[in-house]
C-alpha cells in the first residue's frame, strides 16, 4: 500500500514527465510550422539545442548507470583468500 507521500511525489513525477513531453513536442513538431516572428517561439530555446539536449542527458544517464555498477560490484565483492 503507497503512502500519501509517496503518491505525491509519484504524482508530481507523472506530471513533470507530462510538461516535459508536452513542450518538447511542441518545440520540435509543432513549432516549426509557426512563423518565426511570432511571440511564441520567445518561450522554446533555439533548435540546435533539441538534440544536444537529449544527447547529453543520455551521456550522463549511461555514466551514472555505470558508476552505479561499479560501486555495486565494488562493495559486493568477496575478499581474496590469501594462501601460505
Amino acid at each position: 500500500q503507497a503512502t500519501a507521500t509517496d503518491q505525491v511525489v509519484g504524482f508530481g513525477l507523472v506530471a513533470f514527465s507530462l510538461v516535459l513531453f508536452v513542450y518538447y513536442t511542441l518545440w520540435i513538431i509543432i513549432l516549426p510550422f509557426i512563423d518565426s516572428n511570432h511571440g511564441i517561439h520567445r518561450y522554446f530555446l533555439p533548435r540546435e539545442y533539441a538534440v544536444i539536449i537529449p544527447v547529453v542527458a543520455g551521456l550522463l544517464l549511461v555514466l551514472f548507470i555505470g558508476v552505479f555498477i561499479m560501486v555495486v560490484m565494488w562493495k559486493s565483492r568477496k575478499p581474496a583468500k590469501k594462501s601460505d
